[in-house]
Parts: C-alpha cells; structure tokens; sequence
C-alpha cells in the first residue's frame, strides 16, 4: 500500500501523514485538483488516497473516481472534526482517524449518487425553496411521504440495500423511522438539495438519489 495525502484546504496534517507524499487542492477539490492527484498515483497499482478535510471535500473525490472509472483507487478518510461520514464510517477524527488511514483495510461499500452523477458520503438533504417540501416521494416501493413535511433526510448505509431515507421531524420534536431500499425518488413543484453540506444552486422538480452499480473502496 502507497498512501498519498489530498489536503483540502487549510485542514492540519496529523504527525501520523507527515511523512507522507502531499498534494493540496481546495477545500472542496476541483476537477482539476482530483486529476492532478490522479496523475501523481498513476501507475501505482497499490495506491491509497487519504483525504484530509470534510464530507464534501470526500464526495468530491469519489466523484471524479467514479466518473473517471477508478474506483479500484482506495480512499482514506481523515476529517478534522466529527461529521456525519465520520459517524457512519466509525474512523474518528484528526490523529487517530489518521491512524487508520494507514492501519486500516479498504473494504468495498455500496457508493451512493445522485442523477447529477455526484456522490454522497454523508447526508443529502431535500427541502423547499422557502422551507417545507411538498411532494411525494418513495424508497424503492414504499412510500415515505405524500403532501408537505419540513423535509427528507437520505443517507449512505455500509451494507445493501446501500441507502436509508427518512422524513425529517419539525423542529427536532418528530424523528421518523428511517426506510432502507436502492433508492428514494421525489416529485415535488420545487426541492432545494443539500449534498455533504454544499447546497444546490438550482431547484428541482425531481430528484433521485440512488445506489451505483459499483461499489468503492473504503479504508476502516
């Protein structure tokens, strides 16, 4: 295994990766950030990428994996403080995060995306324009809301079917039962999306979030 360090941003080196081959990129890396990094592996047949930085900074990473068709590349996770990727993947956080980055075994996981072709690591967040969504939507044939509620909640599981939804509850009073399938499918006049904390610039009138006929390669 040869790990690589992708600092994103301004985001501390733990001492564990200071070592390490470095290479920086935005917070949120570009296109042209991940290519970059690509190029410095290539041709590395045991290569590991270590992403140092947010859920975003990781979805923007798998992404440009997937579409690039290099999802046999491992990808580490080492993010700053706790996140919602960091709880569902159980790495930590800073140093000891680190240490998993290079102890730890890279394990296929279902890979969650959107009908954008982007990944979602942590959460994705639908609500409307203003607010409330009103809609419909369903996870695979099981209808998870129809009319208004505060919003709906989708979320990467480790195991299949690869996601789980839920309706979000008014003001943190309501948690509602989450519903796992391959993938959840809204109809509504207008949704504003919310992908690993990066919000849309558009509104939708349909959103699919679904699992990917390949998995990626997670270190833990």
């Amino acid at each position: 295994m040869t790990p690589f360090v992708l600092q994103c941003g301004q985001t501390l080196v733990p001492i564990a990766l200071s070592s390490l081959a470095l290479i920086t990129a935005s917070v949120v890396p570009t296109r042209g950030d991940c290519d970059a990094a690509l190029s410095e592996i290539d041709g590395i047949a045991d290569a590991r990428i270590v992403v140092l930085g947010t859920d975003a900074a990781l979805a923007a990473v798998l992404t440009r994996l997937m579409r690039k068709d290099r999802l046999d590349i491992e990808l580490a996770y080492v993010p700053e403080t706790a996140s919602e990727a960091s709880h569902l993947y159980r790495i930590g956080t800073g140093s000891r995060a680190a240490k998993v980055a290079l102890s730890g075994t890279a394990t296929p996981i279902p890979l969650i995306r959107d009908d954008l072709g982007t990944a979602v690591v942590g959460r994705a967040v639908l609500t409307g324009p203003s607010g409330l969504l009103t809609g419909e939507a369903y996870v695979d044939d099981t209808r998870l809301f129809s009319g208004t509620v505060p919003g709906v909640e989708v979320a990467p599981t480790l195991e299949m079917p690869g996601l789980r939804a839920r309706v979000q509850g008014r003001r943190g009073l309501f948690r509602a039962k989450w519903v796992a399938g391959r993938a959840m499918q809204l109809g509504t006049p207008a949704a504003r999306l919310t992908k690993d904390g990066v919000a849309s610039t558009r509104d939708a009138v349909r959103s699919t979030i679904y699992r990917h006929h390949e998995q990626w390669l997670l270190v833990r």
